[in-house]
């Protein structure tokens, strides 16, 4: 007799945009022309600066254990980085470095949450989300963002959560927001803060995407006075530096809180490697001009993908706010096509063609607010962003292929038509 996985084990839910991207290469593989817009990756080099560093650290045998929560030097200068850019008071102590941002997730939850301790997840939410609050025994208590809202997260909806819940315990916060591309503002923040604020409410407060505001700039919670003994942000290289191999992310909380999690890190992790930290620090201390280079080039690219996303008939995206995501409202689409939001992404990536395809997500991959969306991410040179919008229509058009498609894949059938916002 084998020994059996664990209930939570044999629940796992995982990120779809690795599973589609498995099956594109699989079709890459055979000889399909791809065009890949379903992974949220860089299509730019690492700066300059991080891979310098990173030369020269494995060179200078910068190849053993560190301190577990980082180098003193990383940690200084990831504080003063958000410091003087998000005006955070942030101090080195406030500082721990970890393999990317997705695994302070699951430190968060592991500091602050109890079995049946309630969390207000805004939906459509990052997927690792709730493995993460379902490890620690946790409930996820769901909270629509609307498009016809700037898929913004609405304070009254927070108060609900307070006061209805019989054990609130915390708020997971993403903004700039993936998948939608929403920001919190200023002012959501300062309401947020003062509803919170000393009460036993913690926030973690998900921020890779910090360079990615089209209109206006970033802002943090942790800026609002008192935030710092509620809240853990979550930072990450993968996006503004274009080092998402590199593995390299930071959190910024009170010292207390940031110890509790350097704990777990020696207890999982060990350390993040500091010839990484070593890059990072140098990207943070000399490539702002090289990102803020890059950055108006995803910008191109998200401003070229949206305009070209809304001359389709039935498909509807807001102008560009942050990230480097376009997500269409496609209900109308796929209530006339009879085709959920994911399968009509599939059929895009293995059925409308034989030669060619897309790879996207539904947004369903996303949680159910998700559905009668689509997720498009702009990693691919801006040819290949107009390749996939001038196969688009196309596609749409080939009805007989999306009826075989369905008869194969009948779980993308639609079974209730989508709502449609106004």
């Amino acid at each position: 007799m084998s020994a059996k996985l664990s209930r939570f084990s044999q629940s796992l839910t995982v990120e779809t945009a690795f599973t589609v991207l498995a099956v594109a290469k699989g079709l890459k593989a055979q000889g399909k022309d791809v065009v890949e817009l379903e992974i949220g990756d860089s299509p730019f080099d690492s700066t300059a600066g991080a891979k310098g560093a990173g030369v020269d650290a494995i060179e200078n045998n910068q190849s053993h254990y560190c301190p577990s929560p980082g180098l003193p030097e990383f940690r200084a200068a990831a504080a003063n980085f958000v410091k003087s850019e998000f005006q955070i008071p942030a101090e080195a102590a406030n500082v721990v470095v970890a393999p990317g941002a997705k695994i302070f997730e699951q430190f968060f939850c592991e500091a602050f949450l109890d079995p049946d301790d309630g969390v207000l997840v805004f939906s459509p939410y990052f997927p690792t989300y709730l493995p993460n609050i379902e490890r620690r025994g946790g409930r996820a208590t769901l909270c629509p963002l609307r498009q016809s809202n700037q898929f913004r997260p609405e304070v009254d909806e927070i108060e609900r959560f307070l006061s209805e819940d019989p054990s609130p315990k915390a708020i997971l916060l993403n903004s700039p927001h993936n998948p939608t591309g929403g920001v919190t503002t200023e002012e959501d923040l300062r309401n947020i803060a003062d509803l919170i604020r000393g009460k036993n409410i913690a926030v973690f407060s998900d921020e890779p995407y910090c360079h990615m505001v089209w209109e206006g700039r970033h802002h943090s919670l942790l800026a609002q006075p008192g935030m710092m003994d509620q809240c853990v942000s979550a930072y990450t290289f993968s996006k503004s530096y274009s080092m998402s191999g590199w593995r390299l992310g930071f959190a910024v909380s009170s010292p207390e809180i940031a110890d509790a999690i350097g704990k777990m890190i020696n207890t999982t992790l060990s350390c993040t490697p500091p010839l990484v930290q070593l890059a990072g620090k140098a990207a943070l201390e000399g490539d702002a001009d090289e990102r803020n280079e890059v950055m108006k080039k995803f910008r191109d690219k998200v401003v070229l993908l949206t305009n070209g996303l809304n001359q389709i008939d039935g498909f509807h995206s807001l102008d560009p706010t942050a990230t480097f995501y376009v997500f269409p409202n496609v209900a109308r689409v796929c209530n006339d096509l009879g085709v959920t939001s994911h399968g009509l992404a599939m059929f895009l990536l293995e059925g409308a063609d034989d030669d060619f395809g897309i790879a996207c997500l539904g947004g369903e991959c996303f949680g159910d607010a998700g559905e009668g969306f689509l997720r498009f991410s702009c990693a691919e040179p801006n040819d290949r962003l107009q390749a996939a919008l001038d196969f688009l229509p196309q596609a749409l058009s080939r009805k007989d292929r999306l009826a075989a498609y369905l008869e194969n894949h009948s779980e993308f059938r639609l079974e209730k038509p989508y709502d449609v916002e106004p």
